[in-house]
């Protein structure tokens, strides 16, 4: 019996992988923001033709009082990306299924006091960058004189304006692309890195991200000033009783755009700003999936629940999770002592106790993913209602556990799911605050939350439990056939399932009444994003990935290297469990959408690993049957495993899949 860790111990052990990983990453943004101040400096006072003149001004500015003070406030900045970083990112992403559920995103509460933060960190910045520039950009208020009276007064810089405007767009747009490209997603890469060099690769690449971004808003924000840049002029002139200069040529006009040097100085105070936000998300990145290596078993006692066999069932956690499932990918292929220690039985007792928890893991995890993958295939096979558990999830679990769990003892049976998941669910979804925790999914509408209105609960397609749509995983083609879904309900009386009441299921409209505009306008915005249901199926599939890695590999090792047959006992149910999840996959990869590759997007920060994880899953899934079958060939003639199974292991065998 593995016994789990004390709140005190998880808080602690939390503290010291993840949270000093956090800080190491914002105290590296802080120390490389002087040297991206100094390029800023230089390219902002830039002259080709006076390169002396230029190099004295520039290191004059870099030691002037009013730089030392902008690069405090952008410290502060620094400080406040990482924090957010720390609070919002995920390693599951979340995936809106259709258009009402990405706009109930963006309307959260939650996210709307992101953009207005990232909204005043812009304007800050670009406060920090028009005083470094100097000259016309210095302040907001400078002196002019009246045409009529010739007296001398305060008029409005609109060009000082203009750049803490610009900071300000750039700031919701960073925020509002944080959401629309999973910006906070963090991702494990497939081949590891050390810190520096994995650092050094993907900077050109933050470069190229800053400019592009950079230039972009840079173009949107000049056309939203062209055509409403009169509205804040007046407003913050008439509340700052600023005059606006007539001799000035306005900068809401096609010729005051048109300036070469605002254009310039806009781009690269752009550029600036999102190098320094895209720059502290890289290294959180960096360092906080670098691996972290857990002891196999521990012969001290206030070490032992730091053990990899113990932290595998972490429940409160989804960064510790992966990070062990990681660890014992990597030892499974690298490390011959370690895995001698999954391999080895407790004394006194003789017992695998390791091998128990850690395989016992492993196949949870991919039975869940099965179970996740039937009850799709079965909700779009019966048009969107899920079949009754007394019918199809019964059936299902007594198959699945008199195949998979067959022949072992020491391993307890698989959590089972009676009821599909509807959204990109997870195989922490129960165990980890769901997907709408903090971990999972820092911008899922918190649909519990005092702050969540009845409107947001309607764009993001909350239903009641007894609703017919409670439950169902939505697909396009499914979406499109909205008629049958209203239909007899025929088949849940031959499932024996309980008619839903009349007050949760809408009557069917009659023949010759029309649905009203706004009816047909949002179905049609319910309708479902292409490939969207099929990347939330697998979009923790990073795990999964994992667990058949670190179980192949370890079984694959044990025909040479388990000295007491701990594998043995466990072999004819992974056997099982990884025919039965080919078959799943094989099975929904003939669904529509679920086959076709994304397509390519433009230089973006936003991580899309996760839209290829199926097919990485389908990989993995397949290398790890041959992993087995090329380890111990016709041996496995001897397992004890069912004849549909024993047929499609000997393709792997006669290396035909």
């Amino acid at each position: 019996m593995i016994k789990m860790f004390s709140p005190k111990q998880n808080c602690w052990f939390i503290r010291k992988v993840v949270m000093w990983r956090a800080v190491a990453s914002i105290a590296w943004s802080v120390l490389l923001l002087p040297v991206t101040t100094a390029v800023f400096v230089l390219l902002s006072r830039f002259r080709l033709f006076h390169p002396i003149q230029w190099i004295s001004e520039c290191i004059h500015l870099l030691t002037a009082s009013s730089t030392i003070f902008s690069l405090v406030l952008l410290c502060g900045v620094v400080l406040i990306t990482g924090l957010f970083n720390l609070e919002f990112y995920t390693l599951v992403p979340s995936i809106p299924c259709s258009r009402m559920a990405l706009l109930g995103t963006v309307l959260h509460p939650r996210q709307c006091v992101h953009s207005l933060v990232y909204c005043s960190m812009g304007m800050l910045m670009m406060w920090c960058a028009s005083v470094t520039i100097g000259g016309r950009y210095s302040t907001l208020g400078i002196p002019c004189r009246q045409s009529e009276s010739g007296e001398v007064v305060a008029c409005l810089n609109e060009y000082h304006l203009f750049l803490l405007l610009a900071g300000a767009f750039m700031g919701y747009s960073h925020s509002f692309l944080g959401v629309v490209q999973n910006m906070y997603y963090v991702s494990f890469q497939p081949i590891q890195q050390y810190k520096y060099p994995r650092f050094k690769g993907c900077l050109s690449m933050v470069v190229k991200c800053s400019v592009i971004q950079s230039l972009y808003s840079a173009r949107n924000f000049a056309a939203l000033y062209f055509f409403f840049g009169y509205v804040p002029k007046t407003w913050i002139s008439s509340t700052l009783h600023l005059q606006i200069d007539s001799s000035v040529q306005p900068l809401d006009s096609l010729t005051g755009l048109l300036d070469f040097s605002l254009l310039y100085h806009l781009s690269i105070s752009g550029s600036f700003l999102y190098f320094t936000w895209y720059l502290t998300v890289l290294l959180f990145r960096i360092y906080v999936t670098e691996a972290y290596s857990f002891p196999v078993q521990s012969t001290f006692t206030e070490d032992a629940e730091q053990c990899l066999p113990k932290v595998l069932p972490w429940t409160n956690s989804l960064v510790m999770k992966f990070l062990a499932l990681q660890d014992l990918a990597l030892l499974s292929q690298h490390s011959l002592s370690r895995r001698l220690e999954v391999f080895s039985l407790s004394q006194p007792g003789g017992h695998p106790h390791n091998w128990n928890a850690i395989s016992g893991e492993c196949l949870s995890l991919l039975s869940e993913l099965t179970q996740r993958l039937v009850a799709h295939q079965d909700a779009v096979a019966s048009n969107g209602r899920v079949k009754s558990q007394s019918a199809s999830s019964d059936t299902r679990s007594a198959s699945s556990s008199s195949s998979v769990v067959s022949g072992t003892e020491d391993i307890t049976e698989s959590p089972r799911l009676s009821v599909p998941l509807r959204t990109p669910g997870s195989v922490f979804r129960s165990s980890v605050g769901g997907v709408h925790s903090a971990l999972t999914a820092p911008f899922t509408p918190d649909l519990d939350s005092p702050f969540s209105s009845p409107a947001i609960r309607r764009l993001v397609g909350q239903q009641e439990p007894r609703s017919p749509w409670f439950g169902t995983v939505q697909s396009p083609h499914v979406m499109r056939r909205g008629p049958k879904l209203w239909s007899a309900s025929t088949e849940s009386q031959s499932n024996s399932s309980p008619p839903a009441s009349p007050a949760t299921v809408p009557s069917p409209p009659a023949a010759d009444q029309k649905p009203s505009f706004l009816a047909q306008w949002l179905q049609n915005r319910r309708e479902q994003l292409p490939e969207a249901s099929s990347q939330a199926l697998f979009a923790d599939s990073q795990a999964h990935i994992w667990a058949l890695q670190g179980l192949s590999h370890l079984v694959a090792a044990s025909f040479s290297e388990d000295q007491f047959g701990v594998v043995q006992t466990t072999l004819p149910s992974i056997l099982s469990c990884l025919v039965v999840l080919l078959e799943a996959v094989d099975r929904h990869f003939k669904l529509p959408h679920a086959s076709s590759k994304p397509g390519r997007t433009i230089c973006s920060m936003g991580d899309s690993t996760y839209k290829t994880l199926r097919f990485a899953l389908r990989a993995a899934l397949k290398t790890a049957i041959y992993k087995i079958t090329t380890s111990f060939g016709e041996h496995l003639n001897a397992v004890n495993i069912s004849t549909e199974h024993r047929k499609r292991l000997q393709q792997f065998l006669e290396f035909k899949e």
